[in-house]
């Protein structure tokens, strides 16, 4: 009898603590103390995601304190921290596979261990557990400017590596996060071009020229250049074939291809060969390829205009003076004030230059 009574007394207990929380109704979302963030940085191709809660110091003694040295720390408040890679990626000189990671840190004095769990859906750090890790490695701290609430930056981002600093009162915790943007490209680009992509021979080329900017699978690039060929030929992808065969050495195939590929080129395809060539600093093919357009474009002002400035920044000053009045006296009226200002640039800058050797002399 005494085991009945007692347990219809603890069915009375859990029935009135249930309609206890009935009454009170579903808990409302009001504002945490320590507020939700996510920062990303994109390195090439790769998405880098930061998520996690921003403590705020308020006159708090933080480190050895508030944040015990020597223990597991979430590296945030409430929820885990989480970082995600979408793409492998390389943490500190340590190999790293795409995926959401739980981001933890073991504080000193000196320097800190940090730590990618495999499990990202923790509170805190308080079911932390050394098996489930995938990478630890340590850092030294830094001292920074004070930063009141927590904070994760991305500093220095190229398109290859980035910075990650965590942030929090005079302390900056910074680790680097490098990607083999030409391999991801490369991955990306195979996907891409089982679409609807591959029945075009822009995309073909385009791919091809990005392997070959990036030194990179030459053999497959050979492979996409000649789809693109296959497609349509033209002067864009017998030029990027040229391109690929100087790399792999084959000057004298290289010199035959582009050949044929400016005999089919259009004024604009040859003027953007010039201006392609002025940026990579090599004045003489610029000049040569805006040369070659005025004499098969005689009638049309730009060129003229292009040769001028090739000719500018090889020095011949009186060779641009020339073709900038060629240009002029054709170009449209939305071009003529760009035109008028450059040439008396140039004449006082001739006329100061017959100055000074008038006074040599």
């Amino acid at each position: 009898m005494v085991p009945q009574r007692h347990a219809a007394f603890l069915s009375l207990i859990v029935a009135a603590v249930a309609t206890a929380a009935a009454a009170q109704g579903p808990p409302l979302t009001l504002p945490q103390p320590s507020q939700a963030a996510a920062v990303s940085q994109t390195v090439g191709l790769t998405e880098v995601t930061i998520t996690y809660h921003r403590p705020r110091v308020g006159g708090r003694e933080i480190w050895g304190k508030l944040v015990p040295f020597g223990e597991v720390w979430r590296a945030g408040a409430n929820e885990n921290t989480t970082i995600e890679y979408s793409s492998p990626v390389t943490v500190d000189g340590h190999p790293l596979a795409a995926g959401r990671y739980g981001f933890h840190a073991i504080p000193t004095a000196g320097e800190w261990t940090l730590i990618f769990s495999s499990v990202d859906t923790g509170w805190g750090s308080f079911g932390y557990q050394p098996g489930e890790d995938v990478l630890r490695f340590t850092v030294h701290p830094e001292p920074a400017p004070h930063v009141e609430a927590l904070a994760y930056f991305f500093d220095d981002a190229t398109d290859r590596q980035t910075t990650v600093s965590l942030r929090w009162e005079k302390l900056r915790v910074p680790f680097t996060v490098t990607v083999d943007t030409p391999e991801v490209v490369y991955q990306s680009l195979r996907r891409e071009l089982r679409g609807a992509p591959q029945f075009f021979w822009q995309p073909w080329n385009q791919a091809a020229a990005r392997l070959i900017t990036d030194g990179v699978h030459l053999d497959v690039a050979a492979e996409w250049v000649d789809r693109s060929i296959s497609i349509q030929r033209n002067f864009t992808n017998l030029r990027t074939r040229a391109r690929l065969l100087a790399v792999l050495g084959d000057t004298a195939g290289a010199e035959s291809l582009l050949a044929e590929a400016l005999a089919m080129a259009s004024e604009a395809e040859v003027n953007a060969l010039g201006y392609e060539r002025l940026a990579a600093g090599d004045v003489t093919g610029a000049i040569e390829a805006f040369r070659r357009n005025v004499e098969d474009h005689p009638e049309s002002w730009n060129v003229h205009d292009s040769l001028a400035e090739g000719l500018a920044a090889a020095g011949d000053t009186a060779g641009a003076i020339a073709g900038y009045e060629k240009a002029l006296a054709m170009a449209p009226a939305a071009q003529r004030e760009r035109i008028e200002s450059i040439l008396n640039r140039l004449k006082g800058r001739s006329g100061s230059r017959r100055g000074e050797t008038g006074r040599a002399q």
